[in-house]
């Protein structure tokens, strides 16, 4: 996996929607090989940076876990 996404499950306070776009953008970026698309491409990529985010969003909201919350002190920056 990308060491420059994190995980965002579990956490208090939850994860942002800024956070979960940035792991998206960072997925997206790992998958093509694109660190700035090209015009072209920009579209495509754009899209594929919501559709992941919107996915990784629902399935932040639908995880259970008997794990106790953690905390983010430390772990943000």
């Amino acid at each position: 996996m990308c060491r420059s996404i994190k995980t965002l499950h579990n956490f208090e306070p939850p994860a942002t929607d800024d956070e979960i776009r940035a792991s998206s953008l960072q997925f997206v970026r790992k998958l093509s090989g694109f660190t700035r698309p090209s015009q072209a491409n920009d579209v495509a990529f754009n899209r594929a940076v919501e559709q992941v985010a919107q996915a990784a969003r629902e399935l932040l909201d639908s995880l259970v876990t008997k794990a106790p919350v953690r905390s983010r002190a430390g772990t943000r920056g």
